[in-house]
């Protein structure tokens, strides 16, 4: 099962994305609809309300008068919290229920309008975002729905800003057109990464990227950010640190277009633990990588590190993304083991030698030249494997010069 969670302010056009998608196959699960039911007359989650805020919120017939109850939970930080803290317990749990009758390889689009302020992002493998300006969304709601401007207004200043909606966003939609023009946008999301990312996941296949480098995208931590909070989450206490390691670390280096995390577990046991938890969130286990090639030889010595020439303690796991849009390798190693230590110290050592990060570009856009077009990631490996093993020595000289710490 692939679940989606679908966000945006108010009359930013989430429903008309929910409907697009829902037309393409997706299960649609609407927060919104949800939070009505759960308040409904002879509910626990009214009677909660109404020891809450007050009768005077219930209508004559003692059903929920959703204007009063606005004029009063909009009004300040605490009266919202109060309101959230009734009603988003309620509207989870019954979500949890409908989610855990859909076929298993369903899509689940589950539309949230305050997911980015409940801080519910990094659950879902994949978050789209619904944007239109302010001001936009104003005359919308004013104009097509009757809503007061200063109600409008108070309710888009209670919700999450458009940079924090940014900084969870997988995908974002701008809404600023026409409803043709945004049902085409989102059928072409569907059509194009939603139901290809749902069918890996399904068939456990993990997105491969062709050995290309491409120059350094500013945007790649704020990528990686996304894909930890989502790894940290998945994983639970079961790890012990989420970085973001690799070439696209290392600011202003040209990479492959592939975000390398590492995940640091206690032992090798705890990350085949987690391979149901990281298939849920969209990363299957590649079963034909074992250990790492960057290795020392048995003629590299390192003070106080000759333990590292030890083979086995060289071995991971390897996870990799089955969404199309956002190629991942997730890596599993143990906690100070040499594999684990040296991918958190390369990047640190890289950023601070410049020498050795222009050696390191080199060598990476010799190895990618010298391959075919099909030429694997292994290759390429290899092709860089002997200046690697030099820098490995090197990098640990640093580090003990400097007294880096993992």
């Amino acid at each position: 099962m692939l679940r989606i969670g679908l966000t945006g302010g108010i009359g930013a056009g989430k429903s008309a994305v929910t409907a697009t998608f829902q037309q393409c196959g997706g299960i649609v699960v609407d927060a919104d609809v949800i939070a009505r039911e759960v308040v409904e007359p002879g509910t626990e989650g009214l009677s909660a309300l109404v020891n809450a805020f007050g009768d005077d919120i219930l209508l004559p017939d003692r059903s929920l008068n959703r204007q009063a109850l606005a004029a009063k939970a909009f009004q300040d930080d605490d009266a919202r919290k109060t309101l959230n803290g009734i009603v988003h317990p309620l509207v989870a749990r019954r979500r949890e229920e409908i989610i855990a009758g859909v076929p298993d390889d369903a899509v689940v689009v589950e539309d949230i309008p305050l997911l980015v302020e409940s801080g519910m992002a990094p659950l879902f493998p994949l978050v789209v975002v619904v944007h239109a300006d302010a001001e936009l969304r104003v005359r919308r709601l004013v104009d097509q729905r009757g809503m007061a401007e200063d109600d409008v207004r108070a309710r888009i200043a209670a919700q999450a800003s458009d940079e924090q909606r940014r900084a969870v966003a997988d995908i974002w939609l701008d809404n600023s057109g026409s409803m043709a023009v945004l049902a085409q946008l989102a059928s072409d999301v569907w059509n194009h990464r939603i139901a290809p990312f749902a069918r890996n996941l399904t068939a456990r296949h993990a997105v491969r990227q062709p050995v290309r480098l491409t120059p350094a995208d500013p945007t790649w931590p704020e990528q990686a950010r996304r894909i930890v909070a989502r790894l940290v989450a998945a994983c639970g206490g079961k790890a012990m640190r989420v970085d973001h390691i690799g070439s696209t670390a290392v600011p202003g280096l040209d990479a492959k277009d592939v975000i390398d995390i590492q995940i640091t577990v206690e032992s090798l046991a705890v990350a085949d633990e987690l391979a149901d938890a990281l298939l849920s969130a969209g990363y299957p286990r590649i079963d034909d990588i074992r250990s790492d090639i960057a290795k020392p030889d048995a003629r590299s010595t390192v003070p106080h590190h000759d333990h590292r020439n030890d083979a086995a303690l060289w071995h991971k796991r390897v996870h990799g993304s089955a969404d199309p849009g956002r190629p991942t390798c997730v890596h599993l190693r143990v906690d100070g083991w040499p594999n684990q230590q040296f991918a958190l110290l390369f990047v640190d050592w890289l950023t601070a030698n410049p020498d050795a990060l222009t050696e390191y570009l080199t060598v990476k856009q010799k190895a990618a030249a010298s391959l075919p077009a099909d030429g694997s990631i292994a290759e390429y490996n290899e092709a860089k494997e002997p200046w690697l093993r030099d820098a490995y020595r090197r990098a640990w000289n640093w580090a003990e010069s400097v007294g880096w710490r993992p």
